[in-house]
């Protein structure tokens, strides 16, 4: 890994840029590769991607939003952790996906900052996700009802008295849903002065080469970094 790459300092200050974290101790996501180099490829900034915890450790306030793609486990030292909380409570944002709600169970501040902790999945399989804010970013390109296939996760609480939900998943249209007729899939919300978005999808390489839900990433990332 080049140090210098994730040298905040040396950052072109015309030039947003993202911090994307991939570090797994648990589960990790064939799916990687093809995120990082999806995310790459987005928008309007720059990709500083690693899995180096020492990443986390050094000062975050360069970036325009820090990223956890498909972590897993207990991936930050107790150092990142309190340098990771600093910068969001400061302004800072900060976006998970997929496997991001299965990271950090030890961290009770991680949750609250998440949103939701990942409890379980049924099989791979196609779903309907349901629009229920159509005002967002992440969500303004997407039809009513959006057939798409994914592991659909279930959450050890509902999120929904804590976050702006985006996107719902009907249950009645895929099999082994553990949450009911409430099925929150995809959210944002406020940390601090920070931003926070996360969404559930995201668990097939295929994703990141669908048109679709690449601008559903997309607005999420540039919402919670602020590029308008």
């Amino acid at each position: 890994m080049d140090p210098h790459a994730l040298d905040p300092d040396a950052l072109d200050p015309g030039r947003p840029r993202l911090l994307v974290y991939t570090r797994t101790a648990d589960y990790r996501h064939d799916s990687i590769p093809a995120a990082v180099a999806a995310v790459r490829a987005l928008g309007p900034f720059e990709v500083d991607a690693t899995e180096d915890p020492a990443a986390l450790e050094a000062p975050l306030d360069g970036y325009a939003a820090v990223v956890f793609l498909s972590t897993s486990g207990e991936v930050l030292t107790p150092a990142g952790r309190e340098r990771l909380a600093g910068y969001v409570e400061s302004g800072g944002g900060f976006a998970g996906v997929h496997a991001a709600a299965c990271t950090e169970y030890g961290w009770p501040y991680y949750g609250e900052l998440l949103g939701a902790r990942f409890a379980r999945h049924p099989e791979f399989q196609p779903g309907r996700v349901v629009v229920e804010d159509p005002d967002h970013p992440a969500t303004a390109h997407l039809p009513a009802v959006w057939d798409f296939t994914d592991e659909w996760y279930d959450f050890r609480a509902n999120p929904r008295a804590a976050v702006r939900v985006l996107l719902s998943v009907d249950e009645s249209s895929y099999s082994g849903g553990g949450m009911g007729p409430d099925h929150p899939l995809a959210w944002c919300r406020p940390q601090g002065e920070g931003r926070v978005f996360y969404t559930a999808l995201g668990h097939a390489p295929e994703a990141y080469e669908d048109p679709t839900f690449r601008r559903h990433l997309l607005g999420g990332l540039t919402w919670a970094a602020r590029l308008g």
